[in-house]
């Protein structure tokens, strides 16, 4: 039976609910420094936190912001949202449930929305960012930060490659210049723009969307028998970690 792109994302992410919440990778890093940074202007904003996965980012708006939407296409990740929310005492945090391409709410909403490693999973990024572009208010910002394609060809296809067959509900990591291209496709503007590298270690990230064996077996043929080119870029290791590129920016309604 065929299975569409959001129920295949909700089946991916939903059991896997758990691990995401306690994941290093996602439960620390630069980024989320940063966007304490970001935040610390807006202590009156409403914010919506698009793809808020196990809510890592909801939780440094929460500490920032008034009020914070942590929003997910998988309930199970919800749910682990408002049992860490309340363990936390953030009562301003709420959940709601929904995709990215049609959000549930009024036009002029939010002064903030954030999103944290969840675009490369959005079915259609660009009517993503109209809704996010509708939802904010007048000169309201979309901080988004996200896994990137270095813009190479053969170190793209390479990424694409072994991040579908880690979990096959990755769409794309889109390069910086095809975030800026979509950015002024939806109406917003640039303001800030940082790239960054993320070491990712291979055991806790097959393990953390449950690859089966086949598949990493694959993973690893790719990764033994790539160019020298790729090796060099993403610092393969022998036990199958890498480093991956990242981008954080700003944009403004």
């Amino acid at each position: 039976m065929a299975v569409d792109h959001h129920a295949l994302t909700r089946q991916q992410f939903g059991d896997q609910a758990q691990a995401y919440l306690t994941s290093q990778v996602h439960a620390q890093g630069n980024d989320l420094l940063m966007l304490a940074q970001w935040l610390s202007d807006d202590a009156d904003a409403s914010v919506l936190d698009l793809g808020c996965g196990a809510g890592h980012a909801s939780f440094v708006a929460a500490a920032a912001c008034r009020e914070v939407v942590a929003y997910d296409l998988s309930e199970k990740m919800l749910n682990v949202v408002r049992e860490a929310a309340a363990e936390r005492k953030l009562s301003h945090l709420s959940t709601v449930h929904g995709a990215a391409e049609e959000l549930p709410f009024d036009k002029n909403t939010f002064e903030v929305v954030i999103s944290r490693y969840s675009a490369h999973h959005w079915h259609d990024v660009p009517q993503a960012m109209r809704e996010v572009k509708r939802v904010l208010k007048p000169g309201g910002k979309f901080i988004l930060m996200d896994i990137t394609s270095p813009g190479r060809p053969v170190l793209d296809i390479f990424l694409q490659t072994i991040e579908v067959l880690r979990d096959p509900s990755h769409v794309r990591n889109y390069s910086p210049a095809e975030w800026l291209q979509m950015a002024q496709q939806s109406g917003m503007s640039v303001q800030k723009l940082l790239t960054d590298r993320l070491v990712l270690e291979y055991n806790s990230w097959v393990e953390r969307m449950k690859t089966p064996e086949l598949l990493r077996s694959a993973i690893r043929y790719l990764q033994e028998n790539s160019s020298h080119e790729v090796k060099q870029h993403f610092a393969l290791c022998e036990d199958g970690s890498f480093t991956s590129d990242t981008i954080m920016f700003e944009l403004r309604a």
